[in-house]
């Protein structure tokens, strides 16, 4: 099963220690890489108003930044809370639920042209 989670954290180091939490291992050279089948983007702190320029590139308004760190997950393999319901219900490893945000469109961010409406928790 596949579903769509967009998180905000914190900050970057909230977010790191999630990611880590699902699985990492590093090889021998001291690099970590995810021991997890899960797709995540970290995105950052997403523009929420676009800045403005002046027709040489100069700004001349600043763009809004989120004050919080965002996450995109495709969360892939999850098993159902209760896998004999009628109705299968998902929940993300972890607790990132109390992270998850919900959004009306697909946002700045989508996997594959995966319908974020479509897959989300």
């Amino acid at each position: 099963m596949k579903k769509i989670g967009k998180y905000e954290f914190d900050s970057l180091e909230q977010a790191e220690s999630k990611i880590n939490a699902l699985g990492v291992a590093t090889d021998e050279n001291g690099n970590t890489y995810p021991t997890h089948k899960h797709t995540i983007v970290k995105l950052g702190y997403i523009v929420l108003e676009q800045g403005i320029y002046d027709e040489d590139g100069n700004e001349t308004k600043a763009p809004v930044l989120s004050d919080k760190y965002h996450v995109d997950v495709l969360w892939k393999g999850l098993e159902p809370i209760n896998p004999e319901a009628e109705v299968l219900t998902y929940i993300e490893p972890n607790d990132w639920y109390y992270n998850r945000i919900d959004i009306s469109d697909n946002g700045v961010h989508s996997f594959m042209g995966l319908d974020y409406q479509k897959y989300k928790f």
